[in-house]
């Protein structure tokens, strides 16, 4: 496990391209959105997986020098979350083959109450600071590049969560796994890799041996529940309760379903209610400005969360009983008029058909 180890950092850019070229690869799998799509989703997950390990291998690479806060031995709970995610589909799909479709929602429901129970116990043990992609990216304010932490006391910062050792974020606070960010990291890869190739080799051996040898530093103190009750008041436990309003919406979502069925109003609209509800929250008592005592100020990577979050609204589009309603029989009647133009009306009728498909999953369109 060492020598794998070892080989994925020293060629991460080259398993991050094949990576990519097999995840894609998988949404041309024949009949992805059959009737018997166990198989293929099978596949999906076991590269979803093996993605979401290599790239904790990579982000774990002791690469820094212990001058730091020390960091206890921690569960891992990106990696946890990531394969939560990957392997939801697979049971989605399972679980309507062999117990239908109206059971299978109690599968799903407990795979989201499986997530949230990660998802509370990250939020707790990173001091109670905004989960960053899902809980995916580790929200840690030295190695996102930011001397800002998520709470800021009388103008004095305090420090919180469990220390990783990488930056996970570029100076455009963009996630360099994620496909929006792929492009500004590789500009960030090729200035780390042209400042290892201007170090001669010995100069880098005695480094890391300093960085073996160097002592940690003292364990930092995270801001406890009593403590940010007691010194920020009521934003602080308004930030909490929309932190975890955010967490639970995918849970409440499906049991709602569960209980009223997909093709009602009822989820829908308590979903998107619970996400207007937990942005206004945090809107109402975050701040990008610093100095202001009565709110909560927000890193770079927090302000970037805000606006993702604010992107994933766009899945009600897709989410029945909308889309069924009003955007299902748009998108066949475009593939009817442009089925007769060559090249173009395959490609319609592909796009029109991943796109239903994805659609009758809920786990594609979930937006956690």
């Amino acid at each position: 496990m060492e020598a794998y180890k070892r080989w994925v950092r020293e060629n991460k850019e080259y398993v991050q391209s094949l990576e990519s070229l097999a995840n894609g690869l998988t949404w041309l799998l024949p009949e992805r959105f059959s009737t018997s799509e166990i198989g293929p989703e099978a596949v999906t997950s076991l590269f979803g997986i093996i993605t979401a390990i290599n790239e904790h291998i990579i982000e774990t690479a002791p690469l820094h020098k212990h001058t730091g806060p020390a960091e206890p031995n921690s569960f891992p709970y990106p990696l946890c979350i990531s394969a939560l995610k990957e392997l939801e589909t697979l049971v989605e799909v399972a679980a309507e083959d062999y117990f239908g479709e109206k059971k299978k929602w109690n599968f799903i429901a407990l795979m989201e109450a499986t997530k949230v129970i990660v998802k509370v116990a990250l939020f707790r043990n990173s001091g109670y600071k905004m989960l960053l992609q899902g809980g995916e990216t580790p929200n840690d304010d030295e190695h996102l590049k930011t001397s800002t932490p998520c709470y800021e006391i009388d103008g004095f910062a305090k420090s919180g969560g469990h220390q990783r050792p990488v930056n996970l974020w570029n100076n455009h606070g963009q996630n360099p796994y994620n496909l929006e960010g792929r492009a500004l990291s590789a500009l960030s890869r090729f200035g780390e890799n042209a400042r290892t190739l201007s170090n001669p080799a010995w100069l880098r051996r005695v480094q890391h041996q300093h960085a073996i040898i160097q002592p940690p530093g003292p364990v930092v103190e995270r801001p406890t529940l009593s403590t940010i009750l007691a010194e920020k008041g009521l934003p602080g436990a308004l930030f909490i309760a929309g932190e975890v309003l955010f967490i639970t919406r995918p849970l409440i979502y499906v049991l709602f379903i569960r209980k009223y069925g997909i093709r009602s109003w009822i989820p829908w609209f308590l979903s998107l209610s619970v996400d207007l509800i937990g942005m206004g929250i945090l809107s109402r008592v975050t701040s990008q400005v610093h100095g202001k005592k009565e709110k909560i100020h927000l890193s770079a990577p927090e302000q970037h969360e805000i606006k993702r979050r604010k992107l994933l609204w766009a899945f009600y589009l897709v989410r029945d009983p909308f889309f069924s309603k009003y955007i299902r029989h748009r998108l066949e009647r475009t593939e009817k008029v442009l089925e007769p133009v060559p090249a173009i009306g395959f490609l319609t009728g592909k796009i029109v058909e991943l796109l239903v498909g994805a659609q009758t999953r809920y786990t594609y369109t979930s937006g956690s």
